[in-house]
């Protein structure tokens, strides 16, 4: 046998691509990387609450101003780090959060097909009670000197919807993540919200309640996914350089109503958060000044004014300043790490956000993804109780009055709902809001036409070409 020497062509040549040379995008990389830091956000949300105020603006002014007192600063901080993270942590070993949660978010919110018109519902009623409570002087500064509160009828209406600017901010952000709305949009609708809390500090004097939203607004926007997390240190940033023009704009508002303002205290003095804080790291605690036990939580948190108009105003403000040495028509506050070292001491502090980072992990990880109930839940929760600005224990009996008060959207949510419906001989499901008829057209979840019903019978399609 003769080996022949001639070599054949192989034909056309073949490109091979080296895979080491591929590499991703910038886009795929900073997906990727916004992927990551928000997993990490949602095992940890409650941490990240805790965390980040002190971090972006309360430790940084007590290390520059040179505050003595910023170890118990840190020391309190964390104290509740230690609680909050130890939950969430073993809280990992039975449940994480979806990996996939736009996907997932989108999977959950599939039964609720008007959870869109639910959420502009929510919102415009939200805007409404609160433009027309603060008309009223509900919440204003005179309100809270005096301590009487107005017994209008409408005054006492618009408190039914307390609370529901955050369940209007948690059914947008649904209603986004499961594809009903354009982020155009909601970014809109976020911000008619945080204009009305603009319009009702004119009308209040309070800029305390605007922060506050709007760090809420960051920082759950930063957890669910629909904010990145520069924009909290960026909002930080804008805060403190419109701080001063705020401050004075605030006290214009406050002598124009009759109110006397002291010119000792300065936009630097009311912005220094870390003296506010440390106010009570030389108090022995617990301290018991009469607040409100578990009764007092259940009544002022279960039922509505409207139906016990007699009992007193809660003043734990104004409780602390007299403590302090001040007079009943001021009010006082340690922020939320402080109030609770205040009335619980380090047990307090420890074992309540030890309790809220469990309640929040079984919203966010119980079957592994939370729907529009579940997620108001878990922003109701951000806004009320864990706000850094918070004042304990109301911040708790507020969460209680906003949750009572949500219970309509979540009955009206599960009317609108869909409902599954199986065929017994193909499988399959149609989705179909509850009470509605099956539509010309609808296709089951594999793709299938739905056959029409003739007197109660499902009548077979003739297949074309059969």
């Amino acid at each position: 046998m003769v080996w022949s020497r001639v070599v054949t062509d192989p034909g056309p040549r073949i490109d091979v691509i080296d895979i080491r040379a591929v590499r991703p995008s910038p886009d795929a990389r900073s997906r990727r990387q916004r992927e990551l830091v928000g997993g990490l956000l949602r095992c940890y949300p409650v941490s990240f609450l805790v965390l980040a105020p002190y971090v972006l603006l309360i430790l940084p002014m007590a290390v520059v101003n040179g505050n003595p007192q910023t170890g118990f600063i840190v020391f309190l901080v964390g104290l509740a780090l230690l609680g909050s993270v130890s939950v969430e942590t073993v809280g990992l070993f039975f449940g994480r959060p979806d990996p996939q949660w736009r996907q997932g978010m989108r999977q959950a919110t599939a039964r609720y097909p008007r959870i869109y018109p639910v959420a502009r519902l929510v919102t415009l009623s939200s805007i409404v009670a609160d433009l027309l409570g603060a008309y009223l002087g509900r919440g204003s500064i005179v309100a809270q000197i005096s301590g009487e509160l107005s017994d209008a009828p409408l005054v006492a209406l618009t408190k039914l919807f307390s609370g529901w600017g955050a369940l209007g901010f948690a059914l947008l952000v649904a209603s986004h993540l499961g594809g009903r709305l354009s982020r155009a949009r909601l970014y809109g609708w976020l911000g008619a919200l945080v204009t009305t809390q603009a319009v009702v500090t004119m009308l209040t004097a309070l800029t305390a309640p605007l922060i506050a939203f709007l760090f809420f607004v960051v920082a759950a926007g930063v957890v669910c996914g629909v904010f990145r997390l520069r924009y909290l240190l960026l909002g930080t940033v804008v805060m403190v350089l419109l701080w001063p023009a705020i401050f004075e704009y605030r006290n214009e508002i406050r002598q124009d109503q009759g109110i006397a303002v002291s010119d000792a205290v300065t936009a630097a003095d009311r912005i220094r958060l870390d003296r506010q804080l440390t106010l009570v790291a030389g108090i022995e605690v617990p301290v018991d000044l009469g607040q409100p036990g578990l009764v007092d939580h259940l009544r002022y948190g279960l039922v509505p004014r409207i139906v016990d108009p007699d009992r007193p105003a809660l003043s734990t403000g104004q409780q602390i300043n007299q403590f302090l040495g001040g007079g009943p028509t001021s009010a006082s506050n340690f922020l939320l790490l402080g109030n609770i070292w205040f009335f619980e001491g380090p047990v307090g502090v420890l074992g309540v956000h030890a309790f809220w980072a469990g309640f929040v992990a079984l919203l966010l990880r119980w079957r592994a993804r939370p729907g529009p109930a579940r997620l108001s839940l878990f922003c109701l929760v951000f806004s009320d109780v864990l706000l850094w600005s918070g004042t304990y224990p109301e911040s708790t009996i507020a969460f209680l009055q906003h949750v009572v008060s949500a219970m309509t959207v979540f009955f009206l949510l599960w009317l609108t709902r869909s409902v599954r419906l199986r065929s017994p001989r193909r499988p399959g499901r149609v989705v179909l809001p509850v009470g509605r008829r099956l539509p010309r057209g609808v296709h089951r979840a594999d793709g299938r036409p739905v056959a029409p019903r003739v007197g109660g019978r499902l009548v077979a399609r003739r297949q074309r070409g059969a």
